[in-house]
């Protein structure tokens, strides 16, 4: 049997998530909050000033409850991953659990990803429900849209575009014309996972510059190309991560090809779960 835990990310934050862990886990608690300048658990918790939905307070947040909820899974079952993954955010905690960084260290990335995500502007998300990839690519050629990109492969049901908002409104109507089940805006300040995000990625790299990486301990698949992560390359990954899509759907195959995976969402939510069965019921047909 494979344990494989994997971590969500920006889109499962909610007002309560940690509830019961901050209590168990209050020396890291307060390192987190004293690195952030703000309580993350009255953020989780209570979100007095309405901001857990901007993007550079909702990854950190997000990491941290992740960290906590491992924390405490491992503490409860004992055991130890086989092998993790993380959505988009979630990655940086599928390389804390198998120890390239430390919980710290990963907050401060997190910190400032979040931060130069959250500058770019002009820019935002469209959810694909009910076309494929060249469905999708063959309607935004059809329509002239040349500056919307794929970012998310989240299942074979579900691909996310990114891109300018003047084109993203074009490009819903070109495929609900092409017989899209549902468009849907998410909740974002930007075209994350797209080439317009080059400005953050170029300032992020240059921030990565002052960190070194442990290998890890147990295979971490990357977005980028759905394989594990080299040592030499974790840099790049997270950098490229800025820029290009998720390929959750072909992280998840790889996932299930490892004999007997047995696969455990860690985080808060179930959205990640709700993606790997559609994924399954995809592969079995």
């Amino acid at each position: 049997m494979t344990s494989v835990l994997i971590f969500p990310g920006q889109g499962s934050q909610t007002v309560g998530m940690g509830q019961d862990l901050f209590t168990q886990f209050p020396e890291e608690t307060k390192v987190a909050s004293d690195l952030l300048g703000y309580a993350v658990d009255e953020l989780c918790l209570a979100d007095p000033h309405q901001r857990l939905n901007q993007t550079e307070y909702t990854q950190p947040a997000l990491y941290v409850v992740n960290a906590l909820t491992f924390w405490w899974r491992s503490k409860e079952s004992g055991t130890k991953p086989d092998m993790v993954a993380g959505h988009s955010l979630g990655e940086y905690n599928a390389l804390l659990a198998a120890g390239a960084f430390d919980f710290v260290t990963g907050l401060k990335l997190v910190q400032r990803r979040g931060s130069v995500m959250a500058q770019a502007s002009g820019g935002g998300m469209l959810a694909v429900i009910g076309l494929g990839e060249d469905r999708i690519r063959d309607s935004l050629i059809g329509a002239g849209i040349d500056a919307v990109d794929m970012a998310n492969f989240n299942s074979p049901k579900q691909i996310v575009i990114s891109g300018p908002n003047e084109q993203l409104q074009a490009a819903r109507s070109a495929l609900e014309n092409a017989g899209a089940s549902l468009v849907v805006p998410l909740k974002v300040s930007a075209a994350f996972h797209s080439r317009h995000m080059q400005p953050a990625k170029a300032e992020f790299e240059q921030f990565l510059q002052e960190f070194q990486f442990s290998p890890p301990e147990v295979p971490v698949i990357a977005n980028v190309d759905a394989r594990p992560y080299a040592v030499d390359r974790i840099k790049e990954n997270l950098c490229d991560q800025i820029t290009h899509p998720v390929r959750w759907t072909e992280t998840m195959v790889y996932v299930l090809r490892q004999p007997e995976p047995r696969i455990e969402e860690i985080g808060p939510g179930t959205v990640l779960t709700g993606l790997l069965r559609q994924i399954k019921a995809a592969a079995a047909t």
